[in-house]
């Protein structure tokens, strides 16, 4: 129950949330133009170098999933921080990105901008529609709709992703 009440605190604290990104989602892009092309061809490793660079290459400072997740501090981290936090990158990359993300917007007290709502929202809305057409691909036993609803997923993580570029510039 305190951990549920310890949530509903921190959202209350986020919506006072009064600063800025350096660069809003639109701007990053040209803001830090080779950056943000290098996230392009390896989103892991820039998701790595930002929660290195978040964390002010205090390593020792490290917890998997920035401690927003349920195996945040169950992963070992303080044996190998830089192992696993390159484990996290691969294989848990939309989460890392995410986690650094919120890290950031909780150390510098960054608000959400609508822009960054709308994908979001987005974001749900694909991920759900393609819920929706695999699980009618499973009972109808269409291989189009699989395809269909994998297609949507990777789009879904795709625009999941982009909060990659918010987090350029901070």
């Amino acid at each position: 129950m305190a951990a549920s009440q310890d949530k509903l605190d921190k959202m209350k604290l986020r919506q006072d949330y009064r600063n800025l990104w350096h660069s809003d989602l639109m701007g990053t892009v040209t803001a830090d133009t080779p950056y943000c092309c290098i996230s392009c061809l390896c989103g892991p490793c820039v998701s790595y170098m930002l929660r290195r660079r978040a964390l002010y290459n205090d390593m020792s400072r490290y917890t998997c999933c920035a401690g927003y997740m349920p195996c945040s501090g169950r992963c070992g981290e303080s044996k190998c921080p830089q192992l696993c936090l390159a484990t996290e990158v691969f294989l848990c990359f939309g989460n890392s990105v995410a986690s650094t993300r919120f890290l950031l917007q909780d150390e510098f007290n960054i608000q959400t901008t609508q822009c960054d709502n709308c994908i979001i929202g987005f974001m749900f809305c694909l991920s759900q529609v393609a819920c929706i057409f695999s699980i009618v691909a499973c009972i109808v036993g269409s291989d189009e709709l699989s395809e269909a609803s994998q297609i949507l997923s990777c789009c879904a993580d795709m625009v999941y992703c982009t909060s990659v570029f918010t987090s350029c510039d901070f």
